[in-house]
């Protein structure tokens, strides 16, 4: 992720072509580090609102020509609606772009603020993207394709989405047309933030057993093939938030057995002293919350499929963050044992001294 000083670059070069003569050494390099440092840190504007927020500030009060300073960034734009710019090669922090990309799915937005969210993707890759409600922007819908004009890059901790303004301009195809998107790629994508929450049918669960058949199993039967025995497997539904997104994870049983420190041999033994599956999640949930780690790996719908993880051990609270975690820890109903915002700080850093502790409980 950039440093303040750099978005204080990138905004001073946008900004310098504009800027009337006796306003040039007041709106310098340093003097937008010092507005950027003063948004985030003084006035906790969250970093992906902070550019936009300064931009906003220095244009109103210089009184610079809004409509030829915008018209001056959609000139270095890149893509067109006749050669839109593949998702993958959205990796330019700020950067206008047009691109062509079906819906693949809708979220449920989590504040009043937003409009839309969900995932997009064309047969490059996928990205997130975001629509503001006070851009005021159409309703798009799943499974159709669009090419979205004047639209923004948006880096965070190394990851890219898109921003829908009020500037953007959004054309509908027919699912039959041309230009419809019928396959859509992935790409991996990395997220680093800590475990908020482990979702329901994590742990320790039964697969159906059935050849070419991975469903769970649920009360000993599966949805496709009734009642079966089926297969002990690990794995975690996790949500990671960051401050700024809560994504959903799902780590399969390797990546589960190398964050956890239990294989499937301790977790099957862990579930037959208890009589009780649900204590391999708890105890998953116990290790796990409020730790942090980076993962990669493939967006899939909601879900992005852990295939790398790393754990991070930073301190816990970054500027602005305690308040994110007592949403999510409320928003999540969780009422673990101890766990408060204020206590996660404490808590242990090392998957080693956390997987050599099992055995001791």
């Amino acid at each position: 992720m950039s440093t303040l000083r750099e978005d204080a670059q990138s905004l001073y070069e946008q900004l310098a072509p504009h800027l009337p003569d006796d306003c040039a050494d007041e709106y310098d390099i340093d003097a937008l580090a010092t507005l950027f440092d003063s948004y985030v840190n003084t006035y906790r504007v969250p970093r992906t609102q902070a550019f936009e927020s300064v931009r906003g500030h220095v244009l109103k009060e210089v009184g610079i020509d809004t409509d030829a300073f915008w018209a001056a960034q959609r000139d270095s734009e890149r893509g067109t609606t006749d050669d839109p710019l593949p998702l993958a090669e959205c990796t330019t922090d700020n950067e206008w772009v047009t691109i062509r990309a079906r819906v693949v799915e809708l979220w449920e937005p989590q504040h009043e603020s937003i409009h839309q969210v969900g995932l997009i993707g064309d047969e490059s890759g996928r990205l997130k993207f975001t629509a503001w409600a006070k851009s005021d922007p159409p309703d798009i819908e799943e499974d159709t394709t669009y090419t979205f004009k004047d639209v923004v890059v948006e880096e965070y901790e190394g990851s890219y989405s898109v921003k829908i303004n009020s500037r953007s301009e959004i054309i509908e195809h027919a699912h039959d047309s041309e230009e419809a998107v019928t396959d859509v790629g992935t790409m991996t994508t990395t997220h680093q933030g800590f475990f908020v929450a482990i979702q329901g049918q994590s742990g320790l669960i039964k697969r159906c057993s059935a050849s070419d058949c991975t469903r769970v199993v649920s009360g000993g039967e599966c949805s496709e093939h009734g009642t079966v025995d089926g297969e002990f497997d690990l794995r975690i539904k996790a949500v990671m938030d960051d401050g700024h997104t809560a994504q959903e994870c799902l780590f399969t049983r390797g990546v589960t057995e190398e964050v956890t420190g239990i294989n499937l041999e301790e977790a099957k033994e862990l579930a037959a002293d208890a009589l009780d599956f649900t204590i391999v999640s708890d105890r998953f949930t116990d290790l796990l919350v409020g730790r942090r780690f980076t993962v990669e790996g493939p967006l899939l719908g909601r879900y992005l499929l852990v295939e790398e993880v790393e754990e991070t051990p930073e301190s816990a609270f970054l500027d602005g963050y305690e308040e994110s975690v007592v949403e999510l820890l409320a928003e999540h109903n969780y009422d673990g044992p101890g766990l408060t915002a204020a206590s996660i700080e404490d808590l242990p850093r090392s998957s080693d001294a956390h997987a050599g502790g099992v055995g001791g409980d």
